[in-house]
């Protein structure tokens, strides 16, 4: 894939996990934010374990998972040229070269795979993605066109990365979304048939508000039913965090769903 021209002028230089992590994402677009660490937060990988991310971004997930978890060793696929070029940057800054791998490509041609770029599939312990929160077709575009495909997707198109992230799975592997409320209703029936034992945590913006996102884990080719679990309130009474969601975003700790 060919380079495209990144300015210093039209990135910023961020820090998550209180610092650990520092990155470049475009000022304009789509920018990573707490729904990418908690996504990391939430994997259920041991060490020495092998990690798979659908839409990778500019690598905000995966290095939060890579500080967390020593020894776990990640791959990504990333479709947008600008995004993978600043991603391969932040990988190389934070000095995890060694273990985390992004795959410049289209998530839907992970199971054809045809120039050979690909891992095998049923290769990875656990995968994981943040995709598109909105249905295009209900949504007003976005004035960037790279905020607009981050952000949507067309119809159908949520049941076919559940498709392409199951592949990836090994048997009994963990599939781990986080996605907005009112897409969850299509998740589920994405995931039937696919995976089970599946768990739904809420996060919460303030005490008696509804959630504003929901991370959602499933295991490839289990039965067991679903369980929604208490989730997290993020904001206590002032403008902070919670010490709860300070652990997760600022210390790096687990937001275990099992």
């Amino acid at each position: 894939m060919s380079e495209v021209p990144v300015l210093e002028d039209d990135l910023t230089r961020d820090q998550f996990l209180g610092g650990r992590i520092v990155l470049q994402q475009p000022k304009k677009g789509y920018r990573a934010g707490i729904d990418a660490v908690f996504l990391a937060a939430s994997i259920p990988c041991e060490p020495g374990q092998s990690v798979f991310e659908g839409g990778m971004g500019v690598g905000t997930a995966a290095l939060c998972l890579a500080a967390r978890v020593p020894g776990v060793h990640i791959a990504g696929i990333e479709r947008s040229p600008l995004y993978a070029q600043v991603a391969r940057h932040n990988i190389a800054a934070n000095g995890e070269e060694a273990r985390v791998h992004l795959i410049e490509g289209d998530i839907k041609e992970l199971t054809r795979n045809p120039d050979g770029r690909f891992p095998p599939v049923a290769s990875f312990d656990h995968v994981f993605a943040n995709p598109p929160y909105h249905v295009r077709e209900r949504t007003t575009a976005s004035p960037s066109g790279s905020k607009s495909e981050a952000h949507s997707m067309p119809a159908g198109d949520l049941d076919l990365w559940i498709k392409m992230l199951a592949a990836m799975a090994r048997p009994r592997g963990t599939l781990t979304l986080v996605q907005r409320p009112e897409e969850l209703p299509g998740l589920l029936k994405a995931l039937e048939s696919r995976a089970g034992d599946i768990r739904v945590a809420p996060l919460f913006p303030r005490a008696g508000m509804p959630a504003s996102l929901v991370i959602i884990q499933a295991i490839k080719g289990s039965r067991a039913g679903l369980r929604l679990l208490p989730g997290m309130i993020l904001h206590g009474d002032g403008h902070g965090f919670t010490e709860e969601a300070e652990a997760v975003l600022r210390h790096g700790a687990a937001f275990p769903l099992r």
